[in-house]
């Protein structure tokens, strides 16, 4: 424990670092919730995506780097540093214009949220022995599950009665007051430590990643951009990787990644994130514009997800004793799939109940797979590598959300423009750029069954990706009478994450 564990008052901090970490949790789904009625009021529904992709790549790229800034100049100013950039992001993105001004606020509230998840993590370990620290991260665990509940119904809430300029300004009054709690205690001596930050990495890999996404996005640019686009994406995807392996103190370690438990667990996790964001991305549109419903009933078939996802945490303890890891990942795994193919038997006559069904399903099979490769790859390691092991699994689904939102959102877009022609094209696109859009679409049967088929693009697209992680589990290796239970602190750990 660190001498500032002495002078911090443990339990204000702790309730601090759950205020900001509530902050951001909330953001995914209110901002989900609410993106519908956003567009139909700014316009540029092909830039629906990006609105999540731009926060997720800012967030995902700089956590790395915020972790070694704060070993360097201490956890306070760079934390504080990073709230603040995030309330700078909220507040632009209140006051956006355009769906162009929107993606870029997002950006930079992406780039200040990068840094609360990690510095906060840190301080606990800072603060609290090994043994304490289990239960300080289970209360983290219920900030999550808390958020989800909670996000879904105060953007329909806020939608429906206030500007949906609040979803991004309730922020505000939240970051101040935490960075206020901050000042006042949390006590820390920083001794400053020599670091080379691979900045060089974290550039050449945001340079491949965007230019992936772009291509991804902008699907009917011209055959010679999509190529540049290409050839950009594999050049600086390959220079990228050459810096991990000189790099003193890669972004990414090759070697690390490379075992093969790290490396499925990794790739299960990626496409696990890939499915679920395209859940939430996609979900709400289908409820509110084809089965006419409110962005409040949206967000209720979104909240199942998180209803299943903590349940299968709390769960897992029992399923591990009575059926082992193996069979409780391949499980869960199953349940992925078996969930999504709800979203295939979606019609305009359903029930707002189905799509909640099949949330439920996605999210107990999502807390099943995340929990245990979790605890797996922690325990595959020694301890001075599980940091990093652990983060290459955060890192590995945010990188998915990343992509899932961009390449999710790419197919509803070639199904509408497969589907959708003349007056029906025209109806479809100009009910999307109204701020009540939605509500209408559903009221016109021609176009709400052209937006419905659409749709149904994206939820295929979620069921592909759901089985793919199916089939990645089964590559993970385990063995078959495993049936130890994992220390409590690693589950609570885990369950936070």
């Amino acid at each position: 424990m660190s001498n500032a564990a002495h002078r911090s008052n443990r339990v204000l901090v702790v309730a601090t670092i759950m205020l900001a970490t509530f902050m951001v949790a909330i953001e995914a789904t209110i901002v989900a919730t609410a993106m519908p009625r956003i567009v139909g009021q700014l316009g540029g529904f092909s830039y629906y995506s990006w609105v999540f992709s731009a926060f997720l790549l800012a967030q995902s790229t700089t956590t790395v780097i915020y972790g070694k800034l704060s070993d360097i100049f201490g956890r306070k100013p760079v934390l504080i540093g990073g709230i603040v950039i995030f309330l700078a992001g909220s507040l632009l993105c209140g006051f956006a214009w355009s769906m162009m001004s929107l993606v870029l606020f997002r950006l930079l509230q992406g780039l200040g949220a990068g840094a609360i998840q990690p510095v906060t993590m840190t301080i606990i370990g800072d603060l609290f022995t090994l043994e304490e620290r289990g239960r300080v991260q289970g209360f983290m665990a219920t900030v999550w599950a808390t958020s989800a509940v909670v996000g879904p119904l105060a953007g329909g809430i806020i939608v429906d009665n206030i500007s949906w300029a609040w979803i991004f300004w309730i922020n505000l009054p939240i970051g101040i007051v935490s960075i206020v709690a901050f000042m006042a205690f949390l006590k820390e001596d920083v001794a400053h430590k020599q670091a080379k930050i691979d900045y060089l990495g974290a550039v050449l890999f945001s340079i491949s990643i965007v230019a992936l996404l772009i291509m991804l996005t902008e699907t009917d640019a011209s055959v010679w951009i999509l190529l540049s686009l290409f050839a950009v994406f594999v050049v600086a995807g390959l220079l990228f990787l050459a810096q991990e392996k000189r790099a003193p103190e890669p972004i990414i370690s090759i070697a690390l990644w490379s075992r093969r438990l790290i490396a499925t667990s990794n790739a299960a996790t990626l496409l696990a994130g890939m499915a679920l964001i395209g859940l939430s991305t996609i979900l709400p549109i289908y409820v509110q514009g084809v089965l006419g419903r409110s962005p409040i009933v949206a967000g209720f078939t979104l909240t199942m997800l998180v209803v299943g996802w903590p349940m299968a945490v709390m769960l897992s303890s029992r399923f591990y004793k009575a059926f082992g890891i193996r069979r409780t990942l391949r499980v869960g795994s199953l349940l992925f799939p078996f969930g999504a193919c709800f979203l295939l038997f979606l019609t305009p006559e359903s029930s707002p109940a189905l799509a909640g069904a099949g949330s439920f399903f996605m999210g107990f099979g999502m807390g099943l797979i995340s929990l245990t490769s979790i605890v797996l790859v922690q325990d595959s390691v020694e301890w001075s590598m599980r940091g990093s092991a652990t983060a290459s699994i955060i890192f590995a689904r945010s990188l998915g959300n990343t992509l899932g939102a961009t390449v999710l959102g790419a197919i509803l877009n070639a199904g509408i423009n497969h589907y959708a022609s003349g007056e029906a094209a025209a109806g479809l696109h100009e009910a999307l750029n109204q701020p009540t859009g939605l509500s209408a679409l559903a009221a016109d049967p021609a176009i709400r069954s052209v937006f419905n088929a659409a749709l149904h693009w994206s939820f295929w697209g979620v069921v592909v990706v759901a089985v793919l992680t199916f089939f990645t589990t089964w590559l993970i290796p385990v063995g078959h009478n495993r049936r130890e239970e994992p220390a409590a602190g690693t589950a609570s750990e885990a369950a936070s994450q």
